[in-house]
């Protein structure tokens, strides 16, 4: 079987039912007739012998037991040799269940069954019925040409039923009572068209509601609902939820928390459990051999509660936030009924005190891979109040092109130390009462500072950075991060050749470069949607950025103390980024991002920090263009023989870009995908030395940069190493009727002699784009 389809109803209903399908085609290449998968697997189940595997599994096993045998007075050995032989033997039964390598990377041959395609038909329409289309019909034909078979389901859904009437009986009145304050949330509504995943929603949307106010022991086995389709007028349905009591009980008890004991050193130490010291500290008991924890900070983020209500949320909530404080090896909470009693119990065993990690790796980011290594120490409880005290040093090398070239790739040296001490409150002065009452924003305020010393060919720049910042979240969804304070004191040492070419380009650029003084603050949230960036559904994810440069600055007293020797910046910078992953099937996907920002200098300077600037092109931003290369604008960098001249990096104020990326698996952890970039940097004054660099709103359409390609990603689940190849389509730097750049082939004199004006461009990146 080669193609099936449906037909009659609309796409969004369409691509629902195109998941039930009983039986699959074999994937192909796009466009060509070409099913790789199947050759693969063909491949494989022609080396495929199972009594050679058979003959392995024997083999290891022999070898291992003689191994085995050699080492009896050695227990630990012989248990790692057991440990070994196990998983050499399980890699075989794996082979022998699943196939070789070439059989899970491909898929057999679709061969036609009628009785499979019928088992479809008949899920078409079982499916139409449980989302309210009660009269649909599916259809099926069949069509054969050269033994190849399509498929073609044609579907009637026919006219929907709709919600006409709700109502419930429900015998506990304590129950009934909850369950009328639910109503307003629930999801069965008058209107709406019947949905049978609804009902299913709604059963387990009543059953946390109620376990929120106290019921534990409710179940969603009492909840039944009642369709009636023959109560009201034609295509009307009416809608009955019943919540029967327990037989035994006849009521359902709302449970009461009578106490709650929290032991912080559970699996600790092998002592008899009497020995434990109990302190009482905000209706809490802490049971603990020794006092290592402050309990004050402890209870703000404990919402399990003596003499409340038992709370579903409030549990997972005290879990939850217990875990973030990034003290405690697990968090386990569970209730103790028995004794006519309903107590809490919170255990939590602690981490190392101290712990040390190194990390050495490549760095791959809008350059060319280089070695780094990363050092850290780390202090738990460092005031005995949670907090943590981190020291850290990195050391990390990449190639890259210099920022006044492109032709050679130079080394970039980058060596870095920072120090910051966490702590799980907002150090504030207000009351305990608002600090308790924070606690289930998961607060912190972090002071950090930091040194970091940068070489690269044209330029060694030194940066001391002192900050202090607050981190909270709202909702587990929402995250939000103050940087109260950001300080920064830059020094660099430029090329006379760099010197040189930012004078001609621009002194006010060249500024940006002096000994300066950068102090700022800071705000940005990021809203998570469904786990992006791990999740095999829909998800989203949106960060807004707002930074102001230089705030204090703005008062007369602040600015005389400014010292003659540094420069000094007062800005305002705002930065979005929305990106959205779409599965379309279990192979295929859609990644979608969006991303623009502004930042204005309003100091007598007119210029930004050189690292506040945006930057469009690489790896990770505008696939067809260099990094950094990118605008502002339609400017156009010409050297001095006359030709297109990608040297210079192009700072800019505004930023747009747009991606989009179809992302499909190829075989085993080999993906690829087809994507398409476009976006540019403009700046918001008028640049005599660059020209066209200036955002104007009835031409910078006309200057977006567009980009296409083709890459590959290998997905080895602990890292994604991605090749990307981007091709220039519309470079806005030419001149206008030349910037489609495959209009007259890969090469559009006078541009030929410079490698960069070569449409296609090479990227390597670390995970994905976005």
């Amino acid at each position: 079987m080669y193609k099936q389809k449906i037909t009659g109803t609309k796409r969004v209903l369409r691509d629902e039912l195109s998941e039930l399908y009983v039986q699959q085609t074999n994937r192909k290449f796009p466009l060509v007739p070409f099913y790789p998968y199947v050759w693969i697997y063909q491949r494989g189940l022609n080396d495929f012998d199972t009594a050679k595997y058979e003959l392995k599994k024997e083999q290891i096993a022999a070898k291992y037991k003689k191994k085995i045998e050699m080492q009896k007075d050695h227990p630990a050995k012989q248990n790692r040799l057991k440990r070994k032989m196990q998983r050499k033997v399980s890699r075989v039964d794996k082979t022998l269940t699943e196939g070789n390598q070439g059989m899970r990377w491909g898929e057999p041959l679709s061969i036609f069954d009628s009785a499979k395609a019928t088992r479809t038909q008949q899920r078409l329409e079982l499916y139409l019925h449980s989302k309210g289309y009660f009269i649909a019909k599916a259809d099926m034909e069949i069509k054969e040409r050269k033994k190849l078979v399509s498929v073609s389901y044609k579907v009637d859904p026919g006219k929907p039923y709709i919600i006409d009437t709700t109502f419930y009986q429900i015998a506990d009145s304590g129950v009934s009572v909850l369950y009328h304050r639910y109503q307003k949330n629930s999801l069965l509504k008058v209107g709406q068209r019947y949905d049978q995943a609804k009902l299913s929603e709604e059963r387990e949307n009543i059953e946390f509601f109620l376990k929120d106010n106290g019921y534990y022991d409710f179940s969603r086995a009492y909840i039944d609902f009642e369709v009636d389709t023959a109560f009201g007028e034609s295509a009307k349905v009416a809608v009955k939820t019943k919540i029967k009591s327990p037989a035994q009980r006849g009521y359902h008890k709302k449970f009461i928390i009578d106490s709650v004991n929290f032991t912080t050193d559970a699996n600790l130490y092998r002592l008899p459990d009497s020995l434990r010291i109990n302190e009482l500290v905000g209706g809490v008991n802490y049971r603990y051999f020794r006092k290592i924890y402050s309990k004050k900070i402890l209870s703000r983020r404990v919402f399990v509660r003596k003499d409340s209500a038992y709370s579903r949320e409030n549990t997972f909530n005290t879990q939850r936030l217990l875990a973030n404080l990034d003290h405690f090896r697990f968090i386990n909470i569970n209730y103790d009924s028995s004794g006519g009693q309903f107590v809490g119990n919170i255990f939590t065993s602690p981490l190392d005190q101290y712990q040390w990690s190194n990390e050495f790796g490549i760095n791959v980011t809008q350059g060319y891979p280089g070695p780094f290594f990363n050092t850290s120490f780390k202090k738990r409880n460092f005031f005995g109040g949670l907090e943590i005290f981190e020291l850290s040093a990195r050391i990390g090398f990449e190639g890259l092109a210099a920022a006044t070239e492109v032709d050679n790739i130079y080394r970039s040296t980058e060596i870095g130390g920072n120090a910051s001490i966490t702590f799980p409150q907002f150090i504030l002065p207000i009351s305990d009462r608002t600090k308790y009452k924070l606690g289930k924003r998961d607060p912190k305020t972090t002071i950090q500072s930091g040194y970091t010393f940068t070489e690269r060919p044209e330029y060694t720049r030194q940066n001391a950075n002192v900050s202090l910042i607050y981190t909270w979240r709202n909702q587990r969804r929402a995250q939000y991060r103050l940087g109260l304070t950001d300080v920064s004191w830059i020094n660099s040492t430029l090329t006379d050749e760099f010197r040189e070419r930012l004078e001609d380009l621009s002194n006010n650029l060249r500024s940006s470069f002096n000994p300066s003084f950068v102090s700022n603050m800071n705000l940005s949230v990021t809203w998570n949607f469904n786990n992006y960036g791990s999740s095999e559904d829909n998800s989203s994810f949106l960060k807004t950025y707002l930074e102001s440069g230089g705030t204090t600055q703005n008062f007369q007293f602040v600015r005389e103390l400014r010292s003659d020797g540094l420069e000094y910046y007062r800005y305002l910078k705002f930065d979005i980024d929305f990106r959205r992953f779409t599965p379309i099937d279990p192979n295929t996907a859609v990644a979608f991002r969006l991303r623009g920002g502004i930042a204005y200098s309003y100091d007598e300077n007119e210029i930004l920090p050189y690292e506040k600037y945006f930057f469009a092109g690489g790896s990770n931003g505008i696939r067809a263009w260099r990094p950094r290369r990118l605008g502002p604008g339609s400017y156009t960098p010409i050297n001095e023989d006359g030709n297109l001249n990608y040297d210079l990096e192009q700072p800019g104020e505004i930023l747009f870009e747009a991606s989009i990326e179809l992302r499909k698996n190829l075989f085993g952890f080999v993906d690829y995908a087809f994507f398409a970039d476009a976006g540019n940097t403009w700046l918001i004054r008028e640049d005599p030395n660059r020209p066209g660099a200036k955002f104007e709103a009835q031409r910078f359409y006309r200057e977006i940069a567009v980009g296409a390609g083709l890459g590959l990603r290998f997905d080895f689940s602990f890292l994604v190493l991605r090749f990307d190849t981007g091709l220039k389509v519309y470079d806005p730097a030419r001149e206008e009727g030349k910037r489609f750049i495959l209009q007259d082939g890969f090469y559009d004199p006078p541009f030929d002699d410079r490698n960069e004006a070569e449409p296609l461009i090479y990227n390597i990146g670390i995970g994905y784009p976005f």
